[in-house]
């Protein structure tokens, strides 16, 4: 009975004051605040002789610090407009609706370059960007990691380029680029569910976007990952092409298996093959790796280009193809310009691009999951802001965070630090969020909030 009386003597009553919730959500929008970001915004979305009661970068970072927080729709912006005591004036939904239709293809380019240029900043304020590790080791010094790859977003509506996808479903199909040192996403482009997985249009521009992301002294050193549908002539050949004298851009994307790899595979003699590492860099039981480059015809790829194959006994269950059913065998293949290194470590360097898909699943937590209109050009506005709050979770654990809360995803950082309780209160000519003493995290919110108020003001 003990477990069923806690709420015997419960009361409730709507009589409360000085009390506000979500508090920790003013973190996120004090770093954008402080490091410019929405001041970067205000001036690019600014247009002469016209000003809105509600400024629009303003309006973009609260939306995008409401789908951090975890809104799923525009009109979620009232958990922040109905606490005015912390957060001061915030539009309405309907401004934010306003705000968006507002954005077009030229607010999209300069809002890219406001996020660029804050990117920078926010690098230099990390010393740089952490280094990307795989099985163990860093991939290398100074190398920036770029992850790209696409996601099925559903549609349970007729929607303006919603239609059926290759997996059988219903909705879009967009294409974004992750930064893998330090979880940020640099580019997202919305698209039509029935667009191509492999197009290699959609994967030039928003490499490109992503590319442009990133503060000019850290593209010197660029490790572009992508499945099989980024492997196309003109994207290698693209990829190829950015390397210079002072820049090297290598890639590592998958390789689809057809039947010239698969007779190349087939007279590979069996001291060909080595074991393969495992993801903490341990050998890898049951698993092998190869090169194929010297057995293919490769006649109009890059001339740099290598093949790597990795065979592995599958798990019960799996489905295998006539080739692999053959020997039992489960094969894969990746392509890489990468001239220095055992082919262990290349291959495990690539299986390190899986980490992509937890991105994809914290981005579809994060704004991404659910489209708010029926107009196109709307849901791509509110893709950028969901990749600006990707943006600020990721600056917040690089620069303010410590332990679990520095690697926590978006659903246990809301739970622990965002959706925090605090009681506010006013003395010292200031205002003062008073967190429960017992809550476990509040030490780590007020040094957050500590470490974000001591960044110099943008010059």
């Amino acid at each position: 009975m003990q477990s069923t009386t806690w709420s015997r003597d419960l009361r409730v009553t709507a009589d409360g004051t000085g009390v506000v919730s979500h508090v920790g959500a003013a973190l996120l929008r004090m770093l954008a605040d402080r490091v410019g970001l929405t001041g970067a915004l205000s001036a690019g979305l600014a247009r002469r002789g016209w000003w809105p009661v509600h400024d629009r970068g303003r309006v973009l970072v609260d939306l995008a610090v409401m789908i951090a927080d975890g809104g799923e729709a525009i009109c979620d912006i009232d958990v922040l407009r109905h606490q005015d005591e912390v957060f001061g004036p915030v539009a309405s939904d309907t401004t934010v609706w306003r705000a968006l239709d507002e954005i077009g293809a030229a607010q999209l380019r300069r809002i890219a370059v406001a996020r660029a240029k804050v990117r920078a900043r926010m690098w230099q304020l990390f010393g740089g960007p952490p280094s990307a590790r795989a099985a163990g080791r860093e991939i290398g010094d100074g190398v920036v990691v770029l992850d790209v790859d696409s996601t099925i977003v559903l549609a349970h509506s007729d929607k303006d380029g919603a239609a059926p996808t290759y997996k059988h479903t219903y909705g879009f199909h967009p294409i974004l680029v992750t930064c893998d040192n330090t979880g940020e996403m640099l580019a997202v482009q919305l698209r039509p569910g029935n667009a191509g997985a492999n197009t290699a249009t959609d994967h030039l521009a928003v490499l490109a976007d992503a590319i442009a992301q990133l503060p000019a002294v850290h593209r010197r050193r660029l490790l572009i990952r992508g499945d099989s549908a980024a492997a196309s002539r003109k994207v290698l050949d693209w990829l190829t092409s950015l390397n210079t004298r002072r820049r090297r851009v290598e890639y590592s994307i998958g390789w689809s298996i057809t039947e010239a790899e698969r007779a190349a595979i087939t007279a590979l003699p069996a001291t060909a093959w080595t074991p393969a590492l495992a993801a903490d860099g341990g050998i890898r039981d049951g698993a092998q790796v190869a090169e194929l480059t010297g057995l293919l015809a490769l006649t109009g790829w890059p001339e740099d280009a290598r093949v790597i194959v990795r065979r592995e006994r599958p798990h019960p269950g799996a489905q295998l193809s006539l080739f692999e059913e053959r020997d039992g065998w489960r094969y894969t293949a990746i392509v890489t310009n990468t001239q220095i290194g055992a082919l262990q470590w290349l291959e495990v360097r690539h299986r390190a691009h899986a980490r992509v898909e937890d991105r994809i699943r914290c981005a579809k937590d994060t704004g991404l999951r659910r489209l708010p209109s029926r107009e196109f050009a709307i849901n791509q506005a509110w893709c950028v802001a969901a990749a600006i709050a990707a943006d600020l979770i990721a600056w917040l654990q690089l620069h303010a965070l410590d332990g679990e809360l520095a690697t926590a995803e978006p659903k246990r950082l809301r739970y622990r630090l965002l959706h925090t309780a605090a009681r506010l209160t006013r003395g010292q000519r200031r205002r003062w969020l008073r967190i429960p003493a017992a809550w476990p995290w509040a030490d780590q919110i007020t040094a957050a909030f500590n470490r974000i108020a001591a960044i110099p003001a943008p010059g």
